[in-house]
């Protein structure tokens, strides 16, 4: 007789299928959550981005002090503050040039393209502390104006470092389910250690403000210290059973990371060389950087970094009802509240939502970093992160230095015209260029790249 269909076995007689058994990508994300230490990992890297959002605002307690100094070896002219930080808008000096540090950032940025590859992503993060703690101990101990601008430039390669390296750092250990919330922590601290600045400001001397700032830099130092490398940086440097190793400890000891291990240790394989320069023109390779380093120009160019450095200056020529220092923290604490949010909805909102909807710190502030680090060939990733951030602070050192000229000839509404047209470019080339990387491993973001087929990425 024919069996019970309740009773039978297969695919033509079950009638009530269990739920078919998890992927491996949803293995590895909940390993990822019901595991902390890639969370650990991802916090320790990112106190270099407190520090950079801390050492990018130290001028602006600082410069008021210095400029009513009665010490003769420290009192800054406007034209000196200028060089240090920021002038005011309404003291226009005839040859206006910006601070020392976003040129500290570029050069920080373009040795990344030699250390992030060398060195290998943390331990490149982990050296960027010897200029940041050179820096602040310069300013703190300073006794002439000298000693200021190199503290402020040293800081400044620090920050432009961490900036290339970190991104990379993050999204190399992250598993795709979290590698967006993970994504924006760097944007997240960032923006967190400017207003801890501003916090600190009120109640401690400027010499003090650089001796706390030493603090974070000790405290990554030694959480990255216990830190793994990144997995495919190992792989691609031969350290197999190291990578193995790092792997597991990251995704925790019941995960099964075999499945993820082969698959990077395969991609890894086959881009087992570095990328040449006559490579560097095909297709996979060249347009996954041009889209990264057009995201960067774009960031740059809707004009966050100058709005920021003249942010109180801003609101002194308009006609703002609560004082420039108070408007100046609700954009602060407006900043952070947008990151957190992005932070928490990119993984389930996607990217390019987020580009499209929402303003700069929500969207254009923390994804393009994320999307720098996603979308770059493995190959290129250190070079071209480090192309990336230099080309980015370039271009923020010629937009800062040419907004003043251009506000005395014509009036603030210029530039912020100029500002919101280019806004509505990055619309358009998020469009039809920016692909949605959720829920994407970095293998399979690589493989759309490369063979162009949508599916990767569905």
């Amino acid at each position: 007789m024919q069996e019970p269909l309740l009773g039978a076995e297969g695919p033509d007689y079950d009638t009530f299928p269990e739920k078919p058994p998890p992927s491996p990508e949803d293995r590895a994300r909940v390993g990822a959550l019901q595991n902390k230490r890639v969370f650990l990992a991802t916090f320790a890297a990112v106190l270099g981005n407190f520090s950079f959002g801390y050492a990018l605002v130290y001028t602006s307690p600082v410069i008021p002090a210095l400029e009513h100094s009665l010490d003769p070896d420290l009192h800054l002219t406007k034209s000196q503050a200028s060089w240090f930080g920021c002038p005011d808008i309404s003291a226009l000096h005839p040859l206006p040039l910006q601070s020392v540090f976003t040129l500290g950032a570029a050069a920080g940025g373009l040795s990344a393209m030699i250390l992030n590859d060398l060195l290998g992503r943390k331990l490149s993060i982990m050296f960027s502390a010897v200029p940041s703690a050179a820096g602040y101990a310069l300013m703190a101990g300073a006794h002439g104006l000298w000693m200021l601008l190199l503290g402020r430039t040293l800081t400044g390669f620090a920050g432009g470092l961490t900036a290339a390296c970190i991104p990379v750092y993050v999204s190399e250990i992250a598993p795709p389910g979290v590698r967006g919330a993970l994504g924006a922590t760097p944007q997240l601290m960032a923006v967190f250690g400017s207003l801890s600045l501003y916090a600190l400001g009120l109640l401690l001397p400027w010499r003090w403000l650089a001796v706390a700032g030493e603090a974070p830099v000790l405290v990554m130092i030694l959480l990255l210290s216990f830190m793994p490398n990144s997995p495919r940086f190992l792989l691609s440097r031969g350290r197999d059973e190291e990578a193995l190793r790092a792997l597991a400890w990251l995704r925790g000891t019941d995960a099964d990371v075999h499945w993820e291990f082969e698959q990077i240790q395969d991609n890894v394989r086959r881009q087992s060389s570095r990328v040449s320069w006559a490579e560097a023109r095909a297709p996979h390779v060249c347009r996954p950087i041009a889209v990264a380093l057009l995201m960067r120009l774009l960031q740059q160019l809707t004009g966050i970094t100058p709005i920021l450095v003249y942010l109180q200056s801003i609101f002194d020529s308009t006609a703002v009802l609560l004082p420039p220092k108070d408007d100046a923290a609700i954009v602060g604490a407006v900043r952070l509240l947008s990151v957190l949010i992005a932070a928490l909805t990119m993984d389930l909102a996607g990217r390019k939502v987020l580009l499209f909807v929402s303003g700069y710190a929500m969207g254009w502030g923390p994804i393009t970093w994320l999307l720098m680090s996603e979308v770059l060939p493995l190959r290129a990733r250190g070079v071209a992160s480090g192309l990336c951030v230099l080309a980015s602070w370039l271009t923020a050192f010629v937009l800062t230095k040419s907004f003043l000229p251009v506000v005395s000839a014509f009036g603030l509404q210029v530039p912020f015209f100029f500002f919101a047209a280019i806004c509505l470019v990055s619309l358009v080339f998020t469009g039809c260029c920016v692909p949605e990387t959720k829920g994407r491993s970095l293998e399979q973001i690589e493989s759309f790249f490369r063979t162009g087929r949508r599916s990767f990425l569905r």
